[in-house]
């Protein structure tokens, strides 16, 4: 089992030249739980929904995509300018209590894009050196439909910890490791007593509503949000496989996958896990942005279960540069597993494949969620 780094303390007051230089995190190994996807992306819709107090920096930081940015010179009327969620400080009662209690904390309540199961959790303190909470602790709830944060606050409404109290450390990448096999929609992110935390991760398994997939009928089966997943890839050297199952068309060159170049004969793959067993019909292959650097030709091979064998759906295809490519199946392509091969290198920016659950696949999808609470 991989062991994951714990950082406690303030770090160096900025000296100057580089911010990130002895920022502390899990290495170039990473955290072990990073693979999965970020159910706190605000691709897939997430966002923090209230906070009890943001008087230095604003709540929304907490899930921006980019790492936190750091400019020694910027202050505002309220003082220094961070790029995260940063409260004032608290104090005590009186002259003769000084002090803050125990119990008193700042929080945030988080929707999750994705309702899934959560993996590890990365409460990033970047550049808030001095001023970073002592603590912090974790809690997630299951809520139907668009709850509103009076809603979520509610007496009725059970909170589960995944991250206990914790003692955090300042300008560091704090990673938790979580074992709560429990689908989840929102979370309470709590810091002791007060202080800034620059960036919230949330990695995991989307678990998606086999209500709401059973209503659509025909939807993409690979993307991310109704419960496909990347497996493995030969190479996510300039840009994650992942992204090639976000929502939406890719918006730049590296909002989708990029392998490096390759100086064999052999070619480049992604393997996905659809939601469960499903009838493909229909499939897209979209190259935008990548223009000098796309797939040079595409196959896509269907399996039904690991054991399975690989069948080919569609035969090895010549993709255009920033284009997106349909084709539609001579037959329906029955498999909980997907492969697809480009040659000899380069990226694709989406991958769709339209269809829907078969009987099998919707049988046990529903009993899944049932296992994790829903």
């Amino acid at each position: 089992m991989v062991s994951i780094p714990s950082f406690t303390g303030d770090a160096s007051p900025f000296g100057g030249g580089d911010p990130y230089a002895d920022y502390r995190t899990a290495g170039p190994s990473g955290f072990p739980f990073a693979h999965y996807p970020d159910l706190a992306d605000r691709r897939l819709g997430a966002g923090v929904i209230a906070a009890n107090d943001e008087f230095f920096a604003e709540r929304e930081n907490l899930l921006k995509p980019e790492p936190a940015e750091f400019d020694p010179e910027h202050f505002g009327h309220k003082g220094k300018i961070m790029d995260g969620w940063e409260t004032r400080r608290r104090r005590g009662v009186s002259a003769e209590q000084p002090h803050p209690t125990d119990e008193d904390h700042d929080w945030a309540l988080v929707r999750l894009g994705a309702p899934g199961v959560v993996r590890g959790i990365v409460v990033d303190t970047a550049h808030f050196r001095g001023n970073y909470p002592q603590a912090v602790s974790i809690e997630a709830t299951s809520v139907a439909g668009a709850p509103s944060p009076e809603d979520l606050l509610a007496d009725e409404v059970k909170w589960v910890t995944l991250v206990p109290r914790t003692a955090v450390g300042g300008h560091a990448a704090n990673g938790f490791a979580v074992d709560v096999e429990q689908r989840f929609t929102h979370l309470r992110v709590n810091q002791h007593p007060d202080g800034g935390i620059a960036r919230l991760r949330v990695y995991g398994e989307v678990a998606p509503d086999p209500a709401w997939l059973a209503a659509l009928g025909a939807f993409d089966l690979a993307a991310l949000e109704n419960g496909g997943q990347v497996e493995d890839a030969s190479d996510r050297f300039y840009s994650p496989a992942t992204n090639t199952i976000q929502p939406g068309r890719s918006r730049k060159m590296d909002d989708g996958w990029e392998t490096r170049r390759r100086r064999d004969k052999g070619n480049d793959w992604i393997r996905y896990q659809l939601a469960a067993q499903s009838e493909i019909r229909a499939v897209e292959i979209d190259t935008a942005y990548l223009k000098g650097n796309s797939a040079g030709w595409a196959a896509l091979l269907v399996r039904d279960g690991a054991q399975g064998e690989w069948v080919e759906v569609l035969p090895r295809t010549r993709l255009q540069p920033d284009t997106n490519h349909r084709f539609v199946l001579d037959a329906p392509a029955v498999g909980t597993q997907v492969r697809v091969d480009i040659f000899p290198d380069g990226g694709i920016s989406r991958l769709r494949l339209f269809g829907s659950l078969t009987e099998e696949g919707a049988t046990r999808l529903a009993a899944r969620h049932q296992e994790l609470g829903g």
